[in-house]
C-alpha cells in the first residue's frame, strides 16, 4: 500500500507430485463513483467479449473507444491489455489498473432489478459503483504438479 497505489499479488501453488488441477480466478474490484453512467472505461477496443446478460450469452467484439455503462453490464473481455484507465471514479477521478498475467477483463454492474436480487447489495448501490475485474476467466488455467501460478494488480488513482 502506498499513497495512491494498492499493489496485489497472488500465487497458487499445485503441491502435488502427480495430479495437475484447473482454477479460475478474479479480483473483484468495485470501485466507488458518483455516477457510473459518467464513468468510462479505456483498453477494451477491437477486444473480444462475452456478454453473460444475453440468453445464451453471446460474443461481441468491442468497437467502442471508451466502454460506457447504462444497463444491466456483465461483460468478460478476452486477451485484454496490460492497462486501464476508468474515470470519473474515487471523487471524480481518474484510476489506473495495470495487470500481469490476468488475460481477462470483467465490467459489471447488476443496474436496478438485479441489485434488488443480491441480498448483501443495496437497491439503491448501483449508480455509485463499477467493478473493472482483472482475471484469468474465460479459460481455466491448468497447474501442473510442483508449479506455481502468479499475477498481480497495481491500482493506483490518478
Amino acid at each position: 500500500l502506498r499513497e495512491k497505489e494498492l499493489h496485489l499479488n497472488i500465487g497458487v501453488y499445485n503441491p502435488s507430485k502427480d495430479m495437475p488441477f484447473n482454477f479460475n480466478l478474479l479480483l473483484h474490484t468495485y470501485f466507488k463513483c458518483p455516477d457510473v453512467r459518467r464513468c468510462q472505461v479505456t483498453g477494451l477496443n477491437g477486444c473480444t467479449f462475452i456478454d453473460k446478460t444475453r440468453e445464451p450469452p453471446n460474443t461481441y467484439q468491442e468497437c467502442r473507444d471508451v466502454v460506457t455503462i447504462n444497463e444491466w453490464t456483465d461483460r468478460i473481455y478476452t486477451l485484454t491489455p496490460p492497462e486501464h484507465i476508468i474515470t470519473n471514479v474515487v471523487s471524480g477521478r481518474k484510476m489506473r489498473i495495470q495487470k500481469y498475467n490476468f488475460p481477462d477483463t470483467v465490467i459489471w454492474n447488476p443496474w436496478i432489478d438485479k441489485a434488488k436480487e443480491i441480498q448483501d447489495f443495496g437497491d439503491e448501490e448501483y449508480p455509485n459503483m463499477i467493478c473493472v475485474e482483472s482475471g484469468h476467466v474465460s479459460s481455466p488455467v491448468t497447474l501442473m504438479p510442483g508449479t506455481a501460478f502468479e499475477a498481480s494488480q497495481i491500482l493506483q488513482v490518478m
